[in-house]
């Protein structure tokens, strides 16, 4: 199990994202994985920088840690072509420590230059054919294609990496695990258990990813109103957030969200247990990269959190079996 680190594009500026992937490296976290946003949320989660500019910085700042995007989608705001030549260039200055994470998205990032918002199953099949025009670029070789969703005429990436980049691919029903099982190295999913399992009857082998929520803080009280002001979306249910096409319209969606419904979903405060067990039942459901994203400004804290007590206990084997 490789234990990792959430650069929230939500919440951090780019400058400090760099910044936060460096200390993530050097606490001792395996990878660190960062989001693509146009948007956030909610107006006070206040960010969302341009995923491959801020990579770019990051491959400078750090030299071990691996680097994944969770995740990208290349099947509206981004034409598939361009999302392979920034994954391409990406790698480069990554060699061996980047992952490239692929989605079917959701409105509220991709609606904006206009074009249509198509229901999920048509997104699928958009997101199928974009993996493949990827693939087809990470070759070398001179490239067109003319799909059904996709035109690509003389294309070429000359800068690569003989050896292919890894994608993931984000899955939230028995379709997206499927499509993960056909055309990814490895599937990304929240709540794991029945999504690893439709990934594995599929026929999917290759690595699984999953995010774990929290707040730590210097009691529950503080790490659950913190949860409750900057994350309070993550009561938005499946469909419903990927279909909002605003910032506007989640924060109307999470009027009706209290503290309770925030604090019984993430794991609040300064004691260790919960997260561990938090880390026992998904690595149990099957992950092998397990992520931990820390909402709020204190990072700082989360960080010292982790090396004194988190750490420890993870080494030691407490609560999350052995690393």
């Amino acid at each position: 199990m490789e234990l990792g680190y959430t650069l929230s594009s939500e919440e951090h500026g780019p400058a400090r994202l760099v910044e936060l992937a460096a200390k993530a490296e050097d606490v001792g976290f395996d990878f660190v994985s960062i989001s693509d946003h146009y948007h956030p949320w909610l107006s006070e989660q206040g960010h969302a920088s341009f995923v491959w500019g801020v990579l770019g910085a990051i491959s400078r700042a750090t030299s071990r840690i691996g680097v994944g995007v969770g995740v990208t989608c290349p099947i509206i705001r981004v034409h598939p072509a361009i999302v392979a030549h920034a994954a391409a260039t990406t790698a480069c200055l990554l060699p061996g420590r980047f992952t490239l994470g692929l989605g079917t998205g959701e409105a509220l990032n991709e609606h904006i230059t206009g074009q249509r918002w198509p229901p999920a199953d048509v997104r699928l099949e958009m997101l199928e054919e974009a993996i493949g025009i990827i693939r087809q670029l990470w070759t070398g070789d001179n490239i067109n294609h003319h799909g059904r969703h996709y035109t690509v005429e003389d294309a070429r990436i000359f800068d690569h990496l003989s050896d292919p980049v890894p994608i993931v691919v984000s899955a939230f029903g028995p379709q997206a695990a499927a499509l993960a099982a056909r055309c990814g190295d490895g599937i990304w999913a929240t709540g794991p258990g029945k999504t690893f399992a439709d990934y594995e009857h599929a026929g999917g082998r290759g690595q699984r990813w999953t995010q774990l929520t929290m707040c730590w803080a210097r009691s529950r009280d503080e790490g659950v109103q913190t949860a409750f002001r900057y994350w309070r979306n993550t009561a938005v249910p499946g469909q419903l957030s990927q279909d909002l096409p605003t910032v506007f319209h989640f924060e109307q969606a999470t009027s009706i969200v209290t503290k309770d419904m925030v604090a019984d979903s993430v794991p609040c405060g300064p004691d260790p247990a919960p997260i561990l067990e938090s880390i026992e039942k998904a690595r149990q459901a099957g992950a092998d990269h397990i992520y931990l994203h820390q909402i709020g400004p204190d990072q700082d804290g989360f960080f010292d959190f982790y090396q004194s007590q988190l750490r420890p206990a993870l080494q030691s084997g407490v609560g999350s079996g052995s690393r």
